[in-house]
């Protein structure tokens, strides 16, 4: 097993405004992906101010091989989530706020009605505040893309994870051009959202194939790519294939700039909502560039 290098080491979590939002969260009954993913940047955001919630519970219905979220038969879903979550946002004076949620592919439609309250509840008390969602693939959930488009969250992400010939292996039961269309039929539902995609490296992946993903995202218009460092959460998961060197995130950011992507994320500790915030006010200053 490698050791991991000094790049990926992180001070643990600590400070005042760290236990405000971590109170916060808990006295709202609200889920992190923060916390249940195990991410390593935990500390630096939440004492930003910067936190992504996760709803629809903590039970996710797949088992991804990437993942650390828990999988099994969900909880009915908490129907007082969406006013929780505006209240909190709130309470913490969040002026970015990144939604993402485990997949729900029990429900009918797949927790997309839920996205849609967020986002509305958010707004009515936070009139200022942006809205970033994280969504799951809603596969086979028909004409729910198009809703969610249609209130018009600030920022919509949506994740590919990782390259087409390891979906079987870590992303055994979604499908890699359908995530491209979800990102396509986002843009062609609501020109006006900025679109976003990440994937994790490390995970056995050709430079290539990582460069033909970029080729991908940008037919399917995505304006936005994160490219960070796979981590195994535990010894079930996935194993580290290698730690990406510093130097090859910088080709990778350099390259995505190149194709055309309005704004790029590549780093050892890049996660999808890693400096959300003011990656996004720079890609709205990219834009009124632009026009």
């Amino acid at each position: 097993m490698q050791s991991k290098p000094e790049w990926l080491r992180v001070k643990a979590p600590s400070g005042d405004v760290f236990n405000e939002t971590l109170n916060t969260v808990k006295l709202y009954n609200l889920h992190t992906v923060c916390e249940e993913s195990a991410c390593p940047n935990i500390g630096e955001c939440w004492n930003k101010r910067h936190a992504t919630v996760m709803i629809l519970g903590s039970v996710c219905t797949r088992a991804c091989a990437f993942c650390n979220v828990a999988t099994g038969i969900p909880d009915k879903l908490d129907p007082h989530e969406p006013e929780n979550l505006a209240i909190a946002v709130k309470k913490l004076g969040l002026k970015h706020v990144v939604i993402t949620s485990v997949d729900r592919d029990d429900l009918p439609d797949g927790g997309a009605e839920q996205f849609i309250r967020c986002i509305e509840e958010i707004r009515k008390i936070n009139s200022s505040t942006t809205v970033e969602i994280l969504t799951p693939d809603f596969l086979n959930k028909e004409g729910v893309i198009e809703k969610i488009a249609k209130v018009g969250p600030d920022v919509y992400n949506h994740n590919v994870e990782t390259v087409p010939r390891l979906y079987a292996k870590i992303r055994p039961r979604a499908r890699y051009f359908h995530s491209l269309f979800l990102l396509k039929k986002v843009k062609q539902s609501n020109y006006n959202i900025f679109t976003k995609s990440g994937l994790m490296v490390g995970l056995g992946e050709a430079k290539e194939e990582i460069l033909q993903v970029m080729d991908d995202l940008r037919a399917a218009d995505v304006d936005f790519i994160t490219i960070g460092q796979y981590l195994r959460p535990t010894p079930k998961h996935a194993k580290v294939d290698r730690y990406v060197t510093p130097e090859e995130f910088e080709y990778y950011k350099y390259a995505a700039y190149s194709k055309g992507f309005q704004m790029v994320s590549s780093s050892p500790l890049t996660r999808s909502s890693y400096h959300a915030e003011e990656d996004f006010n720079r890609l709205k200053a990219a834009k009124k560039f632009a026009l």
